[in-house]
């Protein structure tokens, strides 16, 4: 609080109703958040009749890398899109994956891997 009001006039801080303090997520929170978006992946899949499962090792990765202190979660979900979701896309899209098929995601030398399975 009194970072808030050497920073800012007291005009300001009097119009303002509320001053919540956040604490900043933990890398379990991270993880959580991640289990969550790749949920509701899976939720989005499933109209198409397509299974995905992913491996705890690329959740981890994807939650180290995604991660940033300054932001917090926001760039979970970019980051699943532009590295799961957009490659599997393409996947779908070229016929490599079919409807009634499972996709297993897992990572190989922080590259994440596709393995389709009828």
């Amino acid at each position: 609080m009194q970072i808030l009001q050497s920073e800012f006039k007291p005009e300001f801080l009097n119009r303002v109703d509320d001053i919540i303090l956040f604490k900043p997520l933990t890398l379990a929170n991270i993880k959580g958040i991640v289990e969550k978006l790749v949920e509701e992946l899976q939720i989005r899949l499933a109209g198409q009749e397509i299974s995905i499962s992913i491996s705890e090792e690329a959740k981890a990765f994807i939650a180290e890398e995604a991660y940033d202190p300054v932001y917090g979660a926001r760039p979970l979900k970019r980051y699943i899109v532009r590295h799961v979701e957009t490659p599997l896309a393409r996947e779908i899209v070229s016929g490599n994956v079919l409807p009634h098929t499972s996709v297993e995601i897992d990572l190989s030398e922080k590259e994440f891997t596709f393995k389709v399975n009828e």
